[in-house]
C-alpha cells in the first residue's frame, strides 16, 4: 500500500477513536444534543476524516471504503457551510457508518 494512502488511513483511524472517547460508554442523543463542545468535537473529526478520504481518493479512486464520496461531500458541506450539519446528521453517521468506516479502515491497514 502506498505510503500517503497509509498515513490518511492511519489519520481516519485516529480520527474515530477520538470521536469514540468524546461519546464514551453508554452514548445518549439528547445529552450530545445539548453538549455544544462535543458536537464541534465530533464534527472536527468528521471533517478530518473526510480530507484523508478525498486525499486518499485523489491517489486511489477505486479504494474498497463504502460511501467514500459520501464521506467527502459530508466533510464539504460541513467546511464551506452549505448545509448546516444538524446534530441528528452527526448521530447518525457516528452510530451507524462510523463502526463500518472503522472495520474497513483496519482491514485496510493490515495490508
Amino acid at each position: 500500500m502506498e505510503h500517503d494512502i497509509k498515513a490518511c488511513l492511519k489519520d481516519i483511524e485516529l480520527s474515530i477513536e477520538e470521536i469514540y472517547r468524546f461519546l464514551p460508554g453508554k452514548r445518549n442523543f439528547f445529552v450530545f444534543q445539548k453538549d455544544l463542545k462535543t458536537r464541534k468535537a465530533v464534527e472536527r473529526n468528521i471533517e478530518i476524516i473526510g480530507e484523508a478520504m478525498d486525499r486518499i481518493l485523489k491517489i486511489n479512486p477505486e479504494i474498497k471504503i463504502t460511501d467514500s464520496r459520501k464521506i467527502v461531500d459530508t466533510r464539504n458541506r460541513i467546511v464551506h457551510g452549505y448545509d448546516n450539519v444538524s446534530a441528528d446528521v452527526l448521530w447518525l453517521i457516528v452510530t451507524k457508518y462510523l463502526p463500518i468506516l472503522e472495520v474497513e479502515v483496519k482491514e485496510l491497514l493490515k495490508n
